[in-house]
């Protein structure tokens, strides 16, 4: 059996923004996606969503809280940093020049994954530099479970995307050539852990950068599951 309207489909679902959930429940498991041609297209329309959202906002973590809430995924929509602690990384002379400092300037590392209720969105290596943050913000980072885009935020920082990486890609290579035949009940999407990764510096007002970051998104991202169909 063929779908001869799923070109169509393609090119509607490459464009659209998906819906959130459709009603008010939260969603507090994560939702199995059915592997379907259809599905893989929303999939795909989901991820890109996101990574637009990402790359036009300066802050990731009120991204992901926007994207928690409209995804109605937990309620309060609130992002907490789970610490990593037992994690070192001394940042390398690439980041370093990135950061602009000495190899005598201190620069700290914070691991940490964010959480929005049940589920971890994403997981963030972040390199900062104490001596461009207040001595508040210093210690909040230090002693409490804060997300770094909630501590620093009174800085009105801005954010430069050094690149975007899609780790998943939920359609086959040459899928537009050859559309799947179907007729069998469609077994369950396998979603990879990770599906996105962004590497950031953040820069105060006048330029000068006081973070670098790696930020890697989790398959959570899509716990809401597909559109309803129509």
């Amino acid at each position: 059996m063929h779908f001869p309207h799923l070109r169509k489909a393609a090119g509607v679902a490459l464009l659209m923004v998906t819906a959130a959930a459709p009603n008010d429940a939260v969603c507090k498991e994560n939702v199995a996606w059915p592997d379907t041609f259809v599905a893989r297209l929303e999939a795909l329309a989901v991820l890109q969503t996101l990574n637009a959202d990402l790359l036009s906002h300066d802050s990731a973590t009120l991204t992901l809280e926007r994207w928690c809430r409209t995804h109605r995924l937990a309620s309060p929509a609130r992002i907490v940093a789970e610490r990593v602690r037992d994690v070192e990384k001394t940042p390398d002379e690439e980041q370093r020049r990135l950061l602009n400092v000495a190899d005598a300037d201190t620069v700290r590392y914070r691991h940490v994954r964010l959480r929005c209720g049940d589920h971890i969105l994403s997981e963030a290596d972040n390199w900062y530099v104490p001596g461009r943050l207040t001595a508040e913000m210093n210690r909040r980072l230090e002693t409490t479970d804060e997300a770094f885009g909630h501590v620093v935020q009174p800085l009105h920082f801005q954010r430069r995307t050094l690149s975007a990486d899609l780790l998943w890609r939920p359609l086959p290579e040459g899928w537009d050539m050859a559309i799947p035949e179907g007729g069998q009940a469609p077994a369950t999407l396998q979603i990879p852990g990770q599906i996105l990764r962004h590497r950031a510096v953040l820069v105060l007002p006048d330029g000068m950068p006081f973070s670098q970051v790696v930020e890697t998104y989790t398959a959570a991202i899509l716990a809401f599951g597909p559109p309803p169909s129509r």
